[in-house]
């Protein structure tokens, strides 16, 4: 078996550094195989788990985790098998659609820092503030020179959460078109999943070679230190998930959540009858 990697290191997206979608192998697994998946990714989920119940109960951070891809990436998939980890009650998952009349009267970031987490909690953003670099881009729903200028104004918002307890961390699920093919296939020829499916799908995939110009671009002038990108090689779905989690458990590790200490008032050895 080929020697693993630390996935941290390689799968982030080095601030400054040029992504190019076309050149990447979106099958790569650097080193692991299916069989050696299942137990790491379990002992992944249980380390989740511990992490958050101390991240809760210390209160100290908020991690915000932000998933793009394009259609069929498997961003619900990445949130049902790794997001199981965490406690409902500490642990919000915000879907961004099409924005509603009361959001386009703001700013558009304005539902966004809604969503944040609040400190002891963890956000899950299934797609997010980078919609209006990448679909409005496409789309052309807004001029260039106003899409143009979010990649700045993204990075300031970010670097703002930050500052204030925040840790950021954004995934990108990374397929390429052939898969993307093959799950659109499987999607319909599944009655329990044929709901999911919509002609509309097949029309965004005709602009695939427009999304990767715009995923590059957005990954590229918005991986910063404080809120860096990972892009993850997504063809494989149980890489996919050690990958998101094993990096998800070590950046949180690395905030060292601990429970808070015994209240003065508690005595030792208290024997409650």
């Amino acid at each position: 078996m080929a020697t693993r990697v630390d996935l941290r290191a390689a799968l982030a997206v080095r601030p400054g550094s040029r992504v190019r979608l076309a050149s990447q192998d979106h099958g790569e697994t650097h080193g692991w195989d299916k069989e050696a998946t299942t137990p790491a990714l379990e002992k992944q989920v249980a380390r989740l788990a511990d992490l958050q119940d101390r991240l809760w109960a210390e209160s100290k951070h908020s991690v915000l985790v932000v998933l793009q891809g394009i259609d069929a990436a498997g961003k619900d998939g990445t949130i049902n098998k790794v997001m199981e980890a965490f406690n409902p009650q500490g642990c919000s998952v915000t879907s961004f659609k099409v924005p509603s009349d009361e959001e386009l009267a703001h700013d558009y970031l304005w539902r966004v820092h809604q969503a944040v987490p609040r400190k002891g909690e963890i956000g899950i953003f299934n797609r997010s503030h980078y919609e209006d670099v990448l679909v409005v881009r496409v789309h052309d729903i807004v001029p260039r020179d106003v899409w143009s200028a979010r990649y700045d104004q993204i990075n300031e918002f970010e670097r703002f959460l930050a500052d204030n307890g925040t840790t950021i961390l954004k995934f990108f699920l990374a397929i390429d078109k052939d898969e993307q093919r093959e799950r659109f296939q499987a999607r319909y020829d599944d009655p329990t999943k044929r709901w999911k499916f919509s002609m509309g799908d097949l029309a965004e995939r005709k602009l695939w070679d427009d999304y990767q110009a715009a995923f590059d671009d957005a990954l590229s002038k918005t991986s910063t230190a404080h809120a860096p990108w990972y892009l993850i090689p997504a063809n494989r779905k149980w890489f996919r998930n050690l990958a998101v989690a094993t990096i998800l458990g070590d950046t949180i590790a690395g905030l060292k959540p601990a429970y808070p200490p015994v209240p003065p008032d508690v005595p030792g050895g208290l024997v409650i009858e």
